[in-house]
């Protein structure tokens, strides 16, 4: 076989496509493998560069392509996409990747070890019981509104919600048996998820950056720890405000003719990522505008003045990312603005 200095692999669940070029750009490998076939056959493979679209898996088979010696690199999908000359199928997606990682200027995503894909996962269960636990407590609402009971917002009125049905003799034997259910099933997710963020406070507080980004006000524990997992390599990043554009935090540019045209959000990049530091921040302005905070800038305080409240929290948002990433470059800790005097917070 003659030389191959690079190869596209588009993967999936069985089926594998490989599309290699030799030196002077010319196709020279056009091969289709299953998932059996895989390992032998890049064991056997010269060192060379792999490309392979960043998706399920693909983290895996980058470090086990690594161990026979090979170079991966991940690209992000809309990235290697604009590659495809025609039509959609594996062929051409695997020359698409080929191609893509021939430019000079195309961005990789940073390989993850296993060790950050177990975090990862960590934050994904704690996201998912999250998920169910609201699911739950807005169809517990739902069927107590039916009965006439009803409870003050908040996730901490349930139980008190759940305690109250449990002796209400207004309500048949039959809807008390299934509310006690619910009741069972609210506690074994209290119970679960309590266990991870027990978890995951400990991954916290075993890092040192991770506790370091805590100190950022509106980031907390939770926030810090998802700048550490979900962010690849900050020196990857040239600035603060590209790490803020990954995030999905900065408008989108219509620029033409010189002409500068700015429109909405983004919200490219991790949507949980994301709206864990608008939270962050809104709660931040909950503070400032009732004169609580301690956090209170001027440019803060003028912001309000002038733009509504969900972007100003955007616009918080975007500058505690970009704190963030020069924390992560500098090993510095933060330095808390000094607090305007209480009447200019109240203000």
């Amino acid at each position: 076989m003659e030389q191959i200095i690079r190869i596209g692999m588009d993967t999936s669940k069985h089926v594998f496509q490989l599309h290699g070029v030799n030196a002077a750009e010319q196709p020279v490998l056009r091969k289709k493998l299953r998932r059996s076939e895989m390992i032998t056959f890049f064991e056997k493979l010269p060192a060379t560069i792999i490309a392979i679209e960043a998706c399920g898996s693909s983290h895996h088979w980058a470090r086990l392509l690594a161990k026979f010696g090979h170079e991966v690199k991940l690209i992000a999908p809309q990235l290697s996409k604009p590659y495809v000359k025609r039509g959609k199928n594996d062929a051409a997606d695997a020359e698409a990747l080929c191609e893509a990682m021939s430019r000079p200027t195309m961005r990789f995503v940073p390989v993850k070890s296993a060790e950050q894909q177990a975090s990862l996962m960590l934050i994904g269960m704690r996201e998912r019981l999250v998920r169910s636990k609201t699911k739950l407590a807005n169809a517990i609402r739902g069927y107590a509104a039916e009965f006439g009971l009803t409870a003050a917002k908040g996730i901490c009125k349930i139980q008190p919600l759940l305690d109250r049905i449990a002796i209400d003799p207004a309500v048949p034997t039959l809807a008390r048996e299934l509310f006690a259910s619910h009741a069972e099933e609210y506690r074994q997710l209290n119970e679960q998820l309590a266990a991870i963020d027990e978890k995951l406070m400990k991954w916290h507080r075993a890092d040192e950056c991770s506790r370091r980004l805590a100190q950022i006000p509106g980031v907390g524990p939770i926030g810090a720890c998802l700048l550490m997992m979900k962010t690849p390599a900050p020196e990857l990043f040239t600035s603060g405000r590209q790490f803020a554009a990954w995030m999905g935090l900065t408008p989108k540019d219509h620029s033409t003719a010189g002409k500068s045209r700015l429109g909405i959000i983004t919200r490219a990049g991790d949507e949980m990522l994301r709206t864990t530091l608008v939270v962050g921040a809104t709660a931040l302005l909950q503070h400032v505008r009732t004169g609580r905070g301690k956090n209170a800038t001027p440019w803060l305080l003028e912001l309000l003045k002038r733009k509504p409240p969900k972007l100003v929290a955007v616009a918080l948002a975007n500058k505690i990312a970009r704190i963030a990433w020069k924390m992560m470059m500098s090993g510095e800790a933060y330095q808390r603005n000094v607090a305007l005097p209480a009447q200019a917070c109240a203000a």
